[in-house]
């Protein structure tokens, strides 16, 4: 039983520290929302002689923006991020100790023992001295900038009570085995969409931006689980 759960471990190490490549996929079956939303019925328009706005789905003069849920908006993303820090430290401390012993004798004692332990404290003096003195000076900068930037639709989720939408998108790019997928979401106010039908990432509130790939690449530079998890208990 011991061999059958030793191999047992052996197994799930080896599993652990390879991984099996899987090469990325895209399903191009629609999303759940379009196959719960039912068609749209064709209506016939009664024609308004003489009218100069238009009739029908596309008017003469009509607003472009996003108003409605399942409305399509186009952000743009351009994300910038500069981040830079130093500092330094400096430590100084300097300790001296001294300690001296010689031949003591009592008060009153003859003449002749106190001039020969004068002669052996002079040429023999018995002491002790120590000192360090230790130092430290250190210093450290770190400068970091990124920058994300592309263009990506997202459709109206929610209208909230007070006018601003919730939105959300998400965009998948399978390239050379490379797949890339960027996912947004958040909250927007309808007067920061521009006569485009457009809206810059930096007016979206709670905004989540995400980008991934999956692929060679990115199997090549993420740690298998094995090798995480010894990481993860190895106190060393």
């Amino acid at each position: 039983m011991k061999i059958f759960f030793s191999c047992l471990l052996v197994i799930f190490a080896l599993t652990g520290c390879s991984t099996h490549p899987v090469d990325p996929q895209i399903t191009m079956k629609p999303p759940a929302y379009v196959e719960q939303i039912p068609p749209k019925q064709h209506q016939s328009v009664v024609v308004n002689p003489g009218s100069i706005f238009g009739q029908g789905e596309n008017p003469l003069f009509s607003d472009l923006k996003a108003m409605n849920p399942n409305d399509i908006v186009t952000v743009v993303i351009s994300e910038v991020t500069n981040q830079s820090s130093s500092g330094s430290k400096s430590i100084s401390e300097e300790n001296s100790d001294s300690l001296g012993a010689g031949l003591n004798t009592n008060t009153g004692g003859s003449k002749t023992l106190s001039k020969v332990t004068d002669t052996f404290n002079k040429y023999g003096s018995i002491g002790f001295e120590a000192g360090s003195t230790n130092s430290y000076t250190g210093s450290g900068s770190n400068t970091r900038n990124e920058s994300f930037s592309t263009t990506i639709s997202a459709r109206i989720i929610k209208i909230l009570n007070n006018g601003n939408y919730f939105i959300e998108g998400s965009r998948e790019l399978l390239i050379n085995g490379e797949k890339q997928i960027i996912q947004i979401s958040g909250v927007i106010r309808p007067y920061d969409i521009d006569q485009t039908n457009t809206i810059n990432s930096k007016y979206i509130a709670d905004a989540k931006i995400s980008y991934k790939t999956e692929g060679e690449i990115d199997r090549a530079t993420t740690k298998p689980w094995g090798s995480k998890f010894v990481e993860a208990i190895w106190p060393f």
